[in-house]
């Protein structure tokens, strides 16, 4: 195949661990005979210091001719007090709704190599894999109206029926080919956008009678997640919510360096265009040091290659090499290796090699 893949840093450690996934996939493209046309362009802060714009009109013209676009991070200290669409991030939520990409999937898993860098207990995170479907283009980050007025700051949080809709999909089709299960979280108790959430949620599991469906607050889902993460197997959350209960599952899989992400849309003339990112952020205390941990990112390119190009061999290459890597121990800092930590280049090539 032809893949053609736009390619943006970002900021900060964005840019090194890129870096490493995208020597990965060149790896893949030999090793398959696959072509890479590749293109690369301005996201985030590096974009505001020489565009003055967060998401340039460049970098749009490119995402959408590009059948999947892979990310490194985006955002940078000096901009934390900037308003809302002078920041970083407002690059990030832009080429999201340009794209449509509504579901984010976060997969976590503990490697049994990487059980003792989590600071919980080892026989509470053995065997967690679980993959949380976060809807990514409505609820508060979108909603309206929005602002601070004088002596008040507002946001509004609100889902149609259609994006509720369309997000459940993905997360009972995922399950029908893992455990069968789904867990919805909301906070049904006090908000009734989270009433609406999980009426239609459960209209929509009627459709899916092999699955099974159950219902977690919030608040709830949070301590289970680390008290047993292993009960989950496909969590189902609005925006906000799957934003902070994604970062928690850092911790059950050793860093949070090691969580891919795909965010994706529906699909056109045959193409599932997706948004492909670790879900770290740019870490400018350690940017310029190449001691970031690119697994993220690399899992990322395994979850191209199989959401987007329908490689499953391939992606499937892609994580067993990571495996023997894991396993060798030649890993970055992050993870506590027994030896001398790998920069991130070295990950990089050893992962290379592997394939």
């Amino acid at each position: 195949m032809n893949l053609k893949i736009l390619i943006l840093p970002g900021d900060g450690i964005g840019t090194e661990v890129t870096s490493a996934a995208v020597e990965v996939l060149r790896a893949v493209a030999k090793k398959f005979n696959h072509t890479l046309e590749l293109s690369e362009g301005l996201l985030g802060g590096i974009a505001i210091h020489k565009t003055g714009t967060p998401f340039p009109d460049d970098t749009r013209a490119k995402a959408i001719a590009a059948d999947a676009t892979l990310m490194g991070a985006v955002g940078l200290p000096e901009f934390d007090n900037a308003p809302p669409n002078q920041r970083p991030e407002k690059g990030l939520l832009d080429i999201r709704a340009v794209l449509e990409v509504f579901a984010n999937l976060r997969p976590v898993r503990t490697y049994p190599e990487l059980i003792d860098s989590s600071p919980l207990k080892n026989h509470v995170i053995d065997g967690t894999d679980m993959i949380i479907v976060r809807e990514l283009t409505g609820g508060l980050y979108y909603g309206q109206p929005r602002g601070i007025d004088n002596d008040r700051g507002f946001n509004t949080m609100s889902y149609t029926r259609a994006e509720v809709e369309r997000v459940t999909h993905t997360a009972f089709r995922l399950a029908r080919n893992r455990r069968k299960k789904v867990t919805s979280v909301d906070k049904s108790n006090v908000l009734e956008v989270s009433q609406f959430w999980r009426k239609v949620v459960i209209e929509v599991a009627a459709q899916y009678p092999d699955i099974t469906l159950e219902h977690i607050l919030v608040d709830n889902a949070a301590m289970q997640m680390v008290l047993r993460p292993t009960q989950f197997d496909v969590m189902l959350t609005e925006n906000t919510f799957g934003d902070i209960l994604s970062d928690i599952g850092g911790i059950l899989a050793g860093s949070i360096g090691m969580l891919p992400s795909a965010s994706l849309g529906a699909a056109k003339q045959g193409i599932t265009k997706g948004l492909y990112e670790p879900v770290h952020g740019s870490a400018p205390d350690i940017a310029g040091q190449n001691k970031a941990n690119p697994f993220g990112a690399i899992g990322s390119v395994a979850a191209m290659l199989e959401y987007t190009f329908g490689l499953m061999a391939e992606a499937n290459a892609v994580n067993a090499a990571v495996g023997k890597v894991l396993a060798s121990g030649r890993v970055t800092a992050d993870l506590k290796p027994k030896g001398t930590p790998a920069s991130t280049d070295q990950v990089g090539k050893a992962v290379s090699e592997a394939l």
